[in-house]
């Protein structure tokens, strides 16, 4: 069986917790083979069969170096849970800037904030189809509305799937997701939905509430953190998106939506001591039986990017099943598992009965297609 071939736009954290699992899970004991999946195996892959073979960043501290030293380099600060061999993986190449850096990072130390490498962009499109890339996984900043732009054209001029885990909205926008369809290449995005973080606490529990007859009247969710996404975010003109997809996302699962001033989601702060740490303070005011109110506070912390990578694996494999079986434009179901901002909003619960639908048909598909080339 092939290696599902993937190129990374964005050598961060979460790049980071993505590849350290693409390790763990190679070396992992059978018994052990399913801790931390939702989908140990979708149709013939399991996690150990993806494979990075192009990278790209602007960083002067990870262009031209191997991936793996890259992903242990500054800014990045996310938690080592496996050792990634050093010397190992694809040269980080260096991609077009565009708005790929907020200019409120240079009054920050640089450690914490990105360094722009003095080099020439490379054509990213070129550099895709002369890797082989099967599908490109987006990890530009929040608010890198170019930079994302760029690698999605990239991959219709290269013929690669494309997974959008940031807020900056490609496969919810009705005119790149036809360009895709056009093309026949799968997509899936935008926004990557964590495994348990807050988005996903967030729905559940108000969908809790409606399905118990409690109104919701008033909710919020801030979160905080130290690493270089929140320390982006302190540039208050990049949230646009990113405050959307996550308000949409909670409001979707109301029967009856809030207004604009009963609900407020988005970031707090950046606290560098935090590093990869999320923390996340949810509150939700709501009357029950009788017209009596009560409250829920909530606390969470996460370790950020490894939450995030527990879900891109899905959706990478997802893709790559789609590509096998020539399916072309947005995978509907997979986007609603896996994102914050799909085309189509689901619950939680309906979500995973159409991607385990999904995953059966495609499997069915791709038989079929088989038995027919004999």
């Amino acid at each position: 069986m092939s290696k599902i071939r993937i190129a990374i736009a964005g050598v961060g954290n979460c790049a980071s917790s993505l590849v350290q699992g693409i390790y763990y899970y190679s070396n992992v004991q059978p018994q052990d083979s399913a801790i931390g999946l939702m989908h140990p195996r979708i149709g013939p892959y399991q996690v150990s069969d993806i494979e990075c073979v192009a990278a790209f960043d602007i960083d002067s501290r990870k262009v031209g170096r191997p991936l793996n030293d890259a992903l242990v380099a500054p800014p990045n600060n996310t938690k080592i849970f496996h050792p990634l061999p050093a010397g190992i993986g694809p040269v980080v190449q260096m991609s077009p800037i565009l708005d790929g850096i907020s200019d409120h990072m240079d009054h920050y130390p640089e450690e914490v904030r990105f360094i722009p490498a003095n080099a020439p962009p490379i054509d990213v499109a070129e550099h895709l189809s002369q890797t082989r890339t099967d599908i490109l996984v987006n990890y530009m900043p929040v608010g890198a509305q170019k930079a994302t732009e760029y690698f999605a054209q990239a991959c219709l001029d290269a013929k690669v799937a494309f997974v959008n885990c940031v807020p900056c909205f490609i496969v919810s926008d009705q005119i790149w997701a036809e360009r895709f369809r056009e093309k026949g290449l799968p997509c899936v995005g935008d926004d990557i939905k964590a495994q348990l973080g807050a988005t996903i606490t967030h729905r559940v529990l108000a969908r809790l509430f409606a399905s118990r007859g409690v109104r919701i009247n008033n909710t919020y969710q801030l979160n905080m953190g130290g690493n270089t996404d929140f320390l982006n975010m302190l540039n208050r003109s990049r949230l646009t998106s990113k405050k959307k997809s996550k308000t949409e996302a909670v409001q979707s699962q109301l029967d009856l939506p809030l207004d604009d001033q009963n609900i407020h989601i988005g970031p707090s702060d950046f606290v560098p001591f935090l590093k990869d740490n999320k923390i996340c303070f949810l509150r939700i005011e709501g009357t029950g039986f009788g017209g009596v109110p009560l409250h829920l506070e909530l606390r969470l912390s996460v370790e950020d990017s490894p939450n995030s990578a527990g879900v891109v694996v899905d959706a990478v494999r997802c893709c790559k099943l789609a590509l096998d079986a020539k399916l072309g434009g947005p995978l509907d179901a997979v986007c609603a598992w896996t994102m914050k901002h799909p085309p189509h909003q689901m619950n939680d619960s309906e979500a995973m009965t159409v991607v385990e639908q999904f995953i059966a048909r495609t499997e069915q598909l791709i038989a079929r297609q088989s038995l027919k080339a004999c």
